[in-house]
């Protein structure tokens, strides 16, 4: 058998996610007190209690998201002695991608929260609220072909690119809101559904280039390490270990566009993985890897029973 762990992006997020795990397991707390403390913020409280619209920001959301992740991993390995050595592969959608390196001992935890928190708010100030737009095209007629035709269409009044290629039906465009606009027109000509995301920023386009700025500044100095496993890239869809490669690939996920159902897709056939399993919070990622590789067990791992279960079973 061959595994690979998967670690959700932003979206997955919701008040409450992380207290079993922290009720449970003494480990899931020390991960918790050492965001907490690398933030100088009490993120782990408003992870359990809320206000969603807090946690919802995408500087809350996105080490929030890591921590859950980083907790699952630091419990299984304490509690059950499954070590991520087991897997043969790692890799995160978008921020999920530093939960990933993270995970995998390329980053310190507190460095990834650290890193997380300076990337939301970098994201957040590369484009005043409301100049930008996202747009997930879905359905059965929905594929990349459809995609880029509808952003293409949508580049003719503005920036416009696929942003996010999550799986045949479900692909997310980004860029200047007229432009979306545009390519929300295009897109349902050609017989997909179109739906308006509620975000807060165009993220994976280049208008993003202001923050993908600041984060190699801040990537520069980070202490990264090869990982334990390789982490396959957003922005390539193979595997990475290489330190280097790994910061300038971080830098240039900002504007690039997450490759997520090649990155399966590869996993699945050249990776020969047997074995997904999603840690942190939420399914998002099991059910599209379920549509995307449908042969290929998916499961996710967030609660205490799903790490128990998960460990008897390898």
């Amino acid at each position: 058998m061959t595994l690979a762990l998967l670690f959700p992006g932003q979206g997955s997020q919701s008040v409450g996610m992380g207290a079993a795990l922290a009720d449970a397991f003494p480990s899931a707390r020390e991960v918790f007190a050492e965001v907490d403390d690398a933030l100088g913020q009490k993120l782990s409280m408003l992870m359990r209690e809320g206000p969603e619209d807090q946690l919802t920001l995408t500087e809350n959301a996105q080490p929030a998201l890591m921590a859950v992740s980083l907790a699952a991993i630091r419990a299984l390995g304490a509690e059950f002695g499954v070590d991520v050595s087991r897997a043969g592969f790692v890799a995160g959608h978008s921020l999920g991608e530093y939960s990933a390196l993270a995970a995998a001992g390329a980053l310190s935890i507190g460095d990834t929260a650290r890193l997380l928190k300076l990337r939301g708010q970098a994201m957040q100030r590369a484009v005043p609220v409301g100049q930008g737009a996202m747009a997930s095209l879905i359905g059965p007629k929905t594929d990349l072909a459809l995609a880029e035709a509808a952003a293409v269409a949508g580049a003719e009044v503005g920036v416009c690119v696929v942003a996010n290629d999550n799986n045949a039906g479900n692909i997310v465009i980004s860029g200047e809101k007229g432009a979306v606009d545009r390519a929300i027109e295009k897109a349902k000509e050609l017989g997909a559904r179109a739906i308006p995301l509620n975000v807060s920023a165009p993220f994976h386009c280049p208008l993003m280039q202001p923050a993908a700025d600041e984060m190699a500044v801040a990537l520069a100095d980070a202490k990264i390490v090869a990982p334990l496993v390789p982490v396959v890239a957003n922005v390539t869809a193979r595997p990475e270990s290489d330190p280097e490669a790994i910061r300038r690939l971080l830098v240039e996920q900002v504007t690039g566009r997450v490759r997520w159902r090649e990155s399966m897709e590869w996993l699945a056939t050249e990776g020969a993985v047997t074995r997904f399993a999603e840690v942190g919070s939420g399914k998002v990622l099991t059910g599209m890897a379920k549509r995307i590789a449908p042969d290929v067990e998916s499961m996710p791992l967030n609660t205490p029973e799903d790490l128990e279960a998960f460990a008897k079973g390898l």
